[in-house]
């Protein structure tokens, strides 16, 4: 098997891994596939978030591309894996150590000219690398570490890179990826020890995966940015997995939380839970995806909206409502009774008023320093989705009525 047959294997292997593509604001039926990019009929061609697949000339297999933003652009991704082999037994992961399934091994040297290969026809821009765990975290890190400085330093790349960081990476390990990639990540894939120990239960959620996205907040605020890649620190992000250990909702965005006040996470991804044929958890029932989406839509108001994690509308058992967004629920609690006013509000405030988005609520702010907001006609010109908006908010005063459009 010549390398890019292999580079088009791990990239298919590797789809489970969120590196950044656009998968997640506008909630679409996911397709029938597991995480993993494995199912029940074999390996799926068209999955979720893969944007086009690069056809090899001579070769069968072709290499699915990814969309990921950076520097406020949409990049096109490879996401590839230096080994599929993993001495690691978590009991959702298709690599686990002792799964009938094909492994698949680069040098750190043939990963990097092979990459560089595909990068050089101009249908790649981007590299999320990851790894299966072989002979220790510290080992395998080097080896990625490797890859990205042959890429950096001989071949002279020059594009968005994501390094993983794996379970057990040192801290000078983290200060030497931070200083070739554009992000690394490391998965919590739980929200604390406990649920943890469900799904990976030789993994050390304090001793091996929380450290090194506390490093990576310690050097960008310790370290002169100069001293990253380009100018810049990278960013660090991370992942949980959804539904197969208990956990609740307020387990995972207390969390969160946490991850952006306190570590500086730029961040958090969220993988529903789909049972993986000849594991351990092979018959735990598949997590609902709309649970997935609905925490996106609260940790983008954790991160971007000002909201705080004790304003998130949590239901008794600790969910988030499946039936309306968080925005929306929050809303019905808090604002139905006593609305915004639209031409008073703060920033803050306007935030949290569904329909009005980040560049809805500058607009607002724009628009009524010139005049009153008084219609629904005004707010319909300024991009606002006034139905939505229309019953948390007054204008001039008078809740407005709102009549839905039929085009």
């Amino acid at each position: 098997m010549d390398a890019l047959d292999k580079l088009a294997m791990v990239a298919t292997d590797a789809l489970f891994e969120q590196a950044g593509e656009s998968q997640d604001r506008g909630f679409r039926p996911p397709s029938p596939v597991h995480p993993c990019g494995y199912s029940p009929d074999g390996w799926q061609r068209r999955v979720g978030g893969v944007s086009d697949w690069v056809e090899v000339p001579g070769k069968s297999q072709p290499i699915p591309i990814y969309q990921t933003s950076a520097g406020g652009r949409r990049v096109p991704l490879l996401k590839a894996m230096l080994t599929t082999a993993c001495e690691r037994d978590c009991l959702y992961c298709p690599f686990r150590a002792g799964r009938r399934s094909r492994r698949v091994t680069f040098r750190p040297d043939e990963m990097a000219h092979t990459f560089f290969s595909v990068h050089q026809t101009g249908r790649v821009e981007g590299l999320f690398l990851s790894s299966g765990v072989f002979a220790g975290g510290i080992n395998t890190q080097d080896k990625l570490l490797d890859t990205a400085a042959i890429l950096r330093q001989s071949l002279g790349y020059r594009g968005y890179l994501h390094l993983k960081l794996m379970p057990g990476a040192e801290q000078g390990q983290v200060l030497r990826a931070m200083q070739l990639a554009d992000r690394v990540s490391i998965n919590l894939e739980a929200p604390n020890a406990n649920r943890l120990a469900r799904l990976a239960p030789h993994k050390g959620y304090l001793e091996e995966l929380l450290p090194p996205l506390r490093w990576a907040a310690e050097i960008r605020r310790a370290l002169p940015s100069r001293l990253g890649w380009q100018g810049r620190w990278a960013s660090s992000t991370t992942q949980f997995v959804v539904g197969a250990a208990g956990e609740d909702d307020v387990e995972i965005l207390s969390t969160v939380a946490n991850l952006f006040s306190q570590l500086g996470v730029r961040r958090t991804y969220f993988e529903a839970f789909s049972p993986v044929p000849d594991t351990p958890l092979d018959g735990h029932p598949a997590e609902d995806p709309l649970r997935q989406q609905r925490l996106y839509e609260a940790s983008y108001l954790l991160r971007d909206y000002g909201f705080e994690f004790e304003d998130l509308p949590f239901t008794s058992q600790g969910r988030l409502p499946l039936d309306r967004d968080p925005k929306r629920a929050f809303a019905d609690l808090a604002l139905a009774e006593a609305p915004v006013e639209l031409n008073l509000a703060d920033r803050e405030q306007l935030l949290r008023v569904p329909g009005l988005g980040l560049k809805g609520v500058g607009a607002v702010l724009d628009a009524r320093r010139i005049r009153r907001l008084t219609d629904v006609s005004q707010l319909r010109r300024l991009g606002i989705l006034a139905e939505r908006a229309a019953p948390y908010i007054t204008l001039d005063g008078r809740r407005p009525s709102v009549q839905a459009r039929l085009f």
